[in-house]
């Protein structure tokens, strides 16, 4: 046993070497631009997490909820009335719900209005921009407007980008990019969405 144990200390003190000089590697500090994409579910749940465990920092946050309507989420009903969080729904519901593309177009650009201004104060620390992704596809919003927006935002500001099937030129500009699979969802089984899981 003493053989195995030995082997294993020697294999971790190599491991821990390569890892604590990686992270002594790592010494440069600026706003990040995150993108979770992918046609499974967790994306949002993801980028609220990450509002959580910035307002465990003492961080200022911004939400922007593009394409959902709803106002009785958990996250927004919980997140939003925290002290350092500013959030707006910017949506009317999905495509499917409004049937409307001239308002669906004004809703959208009437929101980045909002997430503009969110991107261009220095006090907050960390902005989502949920479901931001279907705006860029749809042709609601200008890519390149967005883009200019997101490289002049504070240096320090964090964002996180969700929705599935982001562009290239998003992914491209990301610091960071995850795509969440979908491998299977109860909602295909006949589940619906429920409280404090899916909404």
């Amino acid at each position: 046993m003493t053989d195995k144990a030995d082997r294993h200390a020697a294999r971790m003190a190599k491991k821990k070497a390569v890892i604590d000089a990686a992270i002594a590697g790592a010494d440069k500090e600026k706003g990040l631009l995150l993108v979770l994409t992918g046609n499974g579910k967790g994306k949002s749940s993801s980028a609220f997490g990450m509002v959580a465990r910035a307002l465990g920092h003492g961080m200022k946050v911004g939400v922007a909820q593009f394409i959902k309507g709803r106002s009785d989420t958990g996250e927004e009903a919980f997140l939003g009335q925290q002290p350092g969080v500013e959030w707006h729904v910017l949506g009317e519901g999905f495509t499917w719900d409004t049937q409307n593309l001239e308002r669906d177009i004004a809703t959208a650009k009437q929101g980045w209005e909002v997430a503009r201004r969110l991107l261009a104060d220095p006090a907050i620390q960390l902005v989502v921009l949920d479901e931001l992704t279907y705006l860029l596809n749809y042709g609601w919003l200008d890519v390149d407007t967005v883009l200019a927006d997101l490289a002049a935002r504070p240096p320090m500001q964090h964002v996180v980008v969700t929705g599935r099937a982001a562009s290239q030129a998003l992914l491209d500009a990301a610091d960071t990019v995850s795509e969440i699979a979908d491998v299977k969802h109860a909602y295909r089984a006949g589940v619906k969405a429920q409280a404090g899981v899916d909404l």
